[in-house]
């Protein structure tokens, strides 16, 4: 079997403008809807404890009711979605 090397693209060198850290919060909301949306049409329930034999999940819950390390995990998403964006030479703005 081969081994896996992950090989992300190397955002290292970009920052994100302040309107575009005000977006993560709302993109790591919209990982986390798409993410239960999914779970929850697949059979799986909130738990407080997860138990993927019966489906069970504590995270299925409004992301404002998510403990902030799992809010973490969706932002880091959401950063990194970003970077990446603007990494390959597109740029995100907002039209009013």
């Amino acid at each position: 079997m081969k081994t896996y090397e992950p090989r992300p693209v190397d955002t290292s060198g970009i920052e994100l403008t302040p309107a575009l850290l005000e977006l993560t919060e709302r993109l790591a909301a919209n990982v986390h809807e798409v993410w239960s949306a999914g779970r929850i049409a697949d059979g799986w329930q909130y738990g407080p404890t997860r138990d993927d034999a019966r489906k069970l999940h504590p995270c299925l819950v409004p992301y404002d009711e998510l403990p902030e390390s799992e809010k973490d995990y969706d932002r880091n998403t959401a950063v990194e979605t970003l970077k990446v964006i603007r990494t390959l030479g597109f740029e995100v703005e907002r039209k009013i």
